[in-house]
């Protein structure tokens, strides 16, 4: 099924990471790699562009501005349906999602329609986190399935593989979260749409290097915006 995977992976400001996570992509599985950069100030679009001129499974989708990790997505899903990719995959480009999870990502898609890359199922866990971060990632996805009513316990993952029939059948103009929901929102319209999500284990460390986009008022905003998404998604 999956003998043309996409990793999609939105940048803004990964120069320091952008180097390694490549090759390291590359090397893990026989997959293609679509960088969706948001106009990075640091430079990150322009080395992608010249480490794509002799990389022929390297791409490159330069955004005009940062405009948020939904949208982002989004606009990768795009350009990977366009180009009849059966798989596309969702992956951080600071190596917070393991190269090495790439194999299990894409033999869980081999029975599933949507295959999650999960820290709360056994035989996953974080590494290099405090408690606090802990406490919200942990406590948010369960708020988050509680109040929706569904059993996938990693809800606010983003190392995510999606089937390309399902994406083309999910009414993507009508995802409008740009932040840290955007993660719930997808999972919860698969699950409502009657499609296969599966959880396999990975263990996620701290961010290798760079700056996490990630804050408390993100988080918070997302949880406030898991109330709408009931009323909002349609089965």
């Amino acid at each position: 099924m999956t003998s043309r995977p996409l990793v999609c992976m939105p940048t803004y400001n990964e120069m320091e990471n952008i180097e390694s996570i490549i090759p390291a992509v590359l090397a893990a599985a026989p997959v293609d790699i679509l960088i969706i950069d948001d106009n990075s100030p640091d430079g990150t679009g322009e080395r992608v562009a010249q480490m794509a001129e002799s990389e022929p499974r390297l791409h490159l989708l330069a955004r005009e501005g940062k405009g948020g990790l939904g949208p982002a997505y989004l606009a990768g899903f795009q350009w990977g349906l366009e180009r009849d990719y059966d798989a596309l995959i969702e992956m951080d480009a600071d190596f917070s999602h393991r190269p090495r999870y790439l194999p299990d990502m894409l033999a869980t898609l081999e029975d599933a329609d949507v295959a999650v890359g999960s820290r709360w199922v056994p035989g996953g866990g974080v590494e290099n986190w405090g408690l606090s971060r802990r406490l919200i990632s942990r406590g948010g996805s369960l708020y988050a399935r509680t109040l929706l009513g569904v059993k996938v316990r990693d809800l606010t993952a983003g190392f995510v593989g999606w089937r390309a029939d399902v994406l083309r059948q999910l009414d993507l103009s009508s995802v409008a979260a740009k932040g840290y929901v955007f993660q719930i929102e997808m999972k919860y319209r698969a699950l409502r749409g009657g499609y296969r999500v599966q959880e396999f284990p990975i263990v996620f460390p701290d961010r290798v290097a760079g700056e996490s986009k990630m804050s408390s008022g993100i988080v918070v905003e997302a949880m406030l915006s898991v109330w709408g998404l009931r009323s909002k998604v349609r089965s």
